[in-house]
């Protein structure tokens, strides 16, 4: 594991409490308790600790599935039950050689996690929920084992398969081209995408409603397109940055988006996810014009346009043919779960609110807008106003390479709070690094007799909010339009701007020359740069 775990964008997790009550709901952990309440003090089963063919009748009918129909449901709601601990096997000593396949071996009886899960106790439920969603992810991995059928040879030869004491029978992967392994990769992967694109887009700040429900139109709010997110896992450097995707990119993002397709479908009874599926009829027309590229090259443009940034041209109900995911609130906690597990850094908001200004400040760098917001009201809530402001100011202090950003930040927390907050703010209207700021402030609380900057502080405010916004990545069109009526706005700004004694002045002129759409102002601004520099120079002792 690196030194530097991954960093991930914080998320807006329900309580516990409320977790645990949709866990219950869940179909895949309803199914594996009542299989418990069904199968009483004790239940016989056979040598691998499954249940006898004619106990796995009645356990169907007991939970309201079909047994012509739904006895892998029944299959898969056992196999959860032992995997969490709601069950615990007692298998006979040597009860594999001696007893034959389906002959009564060992016995199932409550487990320790039982009682506490029916309970309902909010930590023991998430366990178990977790424990049950870790498991169908194992089995949506696997190959299909109807589909297998197609790789045994015209003899019946099943040297293709191996045999597992969890699993049961796999494919040989030299034999039909699956590794396990790489498709839980794929997966993995795909879902850790999905956590980060909805926790960017604020995807995550759900409420507890359709747990584990579908994402229909009604209730798309937050949810991926398929094609952006299979986007992600061919091109994951900025995906949307792809002006003109390549017909094998095209191909590709197609390909993945159908693996995608056929395990969302699988998970959809984990209540880890809600998911709409790509519309049968486009699957259809691919199908149904092999020998003609139409339907192909429309399916699959459609599915990559996604991928490439161009979903700006369909409307909802069109984007939604080629699929829509989002993690449920309880997918969310999952992820998190399963992605500090592995070492990676999973904030999720309200972590700070009892920590430091600074602490606060520092971490909001790199918060989405969204999740910064939420952050900062939930730091502000406990405290008072004019306590608050006072600390802030105090954090957004300091002249090395983050400070402009912090101030920034510290100036959009500042501007959550009321007037009762006014005299801290004019406690600074003398700092050079924050009067600017407390003026900014004051004046847009309406407060009395602000006193107004002189130019050196409203220049040295101006490229200490450059600076921050360069640091940030803003939009470039949109630094760019600001830079230009900034200058058209100041007579003699570079002139001014090059004197500022504020350690980031040259670098922000010269991204003001990089930026400036008129080559003569760009110039002087790269000129103005080189000014700055050498005062720095000068001023810099030997």
């Amino acid at each position: 594991m690196s030194a530097s775990p991954l960093v991930l964008p914080p998320v807006r997790l329900l309580p516990a409490a409320e977790l645990a009550r949709l866990a219950l709901t869940v179909p895949l952990l309803d199914r594996a308790l009542g299989l418990v309440r069904w199968a009483g003090e004790e239940r016989r089963v056979d040598a691998m600790g499954e249940l006898l063919d004619a106990d796995l009748a009645e356990a169907a009918v007991a939970l309201g599935i079909d047994p012509e129909e739904g006895l892998g449901d029944v299959a898969q709601a056992w196999g959860v039950a032992v995997e969490t601990g709601l069950l615990a096997l007692e298998i006979e000593e040597g009860a594999e050689e001696s007893t034959g396949p389906g002959e009564a071996a060992g016995r199932a009886v409550r487990g320790d996690a039982y009682a506490s899960v029916a309970a309902g106790e909010p930590q023991e439920v998430l366990d178990a929920w977790l424990a049950a969603a870790e498991y169908a992810l194992a089995d949506a991995t696997a190959p299909d084992l109807e589909g297998l059928r197609d790789v045994l040879d015209d003899d019946g030869d099943r040297s293709v398969l191996e045999y597992s004491d969890h699993t049961g029978y796999t494919a040989d992967s030299d034999e039909t081209d699956w590794d396990p392994e790489e498709e839980a990769e794929f997966l993995d992967t795909a879902l850790a995408n999905l956590y980060v694109l909805m926790a960017m887009d604020g995807g995550t700040d759900q409420d507890g409603a359709g747990g584990a429900g579908g994402a229909g139109e009604e209730e798309a709010g937050g949810a991926v397109p398929l094609p952006v997110l299979a986007a992600s896992l061919v091109v994951p450097d900025e995906p949307g940055q792809m002006e003109q995707p390549s017909d094998a990119v095209l191909e590709e993002v197609t390909e993945v988006m159908m693996r995608l397709d056929e395990h969302f479908r699988l998970l959809a009874p984990t209540g880890l996810l809600e998911y709409l599926p790509v519309d049968e009829a486009l699957i259809d027309d691919d199908d149904d014009d092999d020998d003609d590229d139409d339907a192909e090259a429309q399916a699959g443009a459609g599915r990559s346009e996604a991928g490439a940034d161009g979903l700006d041209g369909l409307d909802a109900e069109e984007i939604s043919r080629y699929g829509l995911v989002r993690l449920t609130p309880l997918g969310v906690h999952g992820m998190r779960e399963r992605l500090i597990d592995a070492g990676a850094h999973a904030p999720a908001v309200g972590d700070l609110a009892a920590g430091s200004g600074a602490d606060l400040l520092a971490a909001l760098i790199d918060f989405p807008d969204h999740a910064a917001r939420a952050e900062a009201e939930l730091w502000l809530a406990d405290r008072k106003p004019v306590d608050a402001a006072r600390e802030l100011l105090a954090a957004g202090q300091g002249d090395d390479a983050e400070a402009p950003t912090r101030r920034l930040i510290c100036q959009q927390t500042l501007a959550l709070l009321g007037g009762e907050a006014e005299p801290a703010l004019r406690e600074v209207l003398d700092d050079r690094r924050l009067g600017g700021l407390a003026r900014v402030w004051l004046t847009e609380h309406g407060a009395a007799e602000v006193p107004l900057p002189d130019a050196d502080m409203v220049f040295w405010l101006t490229i200490d909010t450059l600076a921050a916004q360069l640091s940030a990545d803003e939009d470039v069109e949109l630094l760019s339009d600001l830079i230009r009526d900034l200058v058209a706005r100041h007579d003699g700004f570079f002139d001014a701007a090059w004197r500022v004694d504020h350690p980031a002045t040259a670098d922000v002129l010269e991204a003001m020359g990089r930026l400036h759409p008129d080559r003569k102002i760009a110039k002087d601004a790269r000129k103005a740069a080189f000014k700055a520099r050498s005062r720095e120079g000068a001023a810099t002792p030997n």
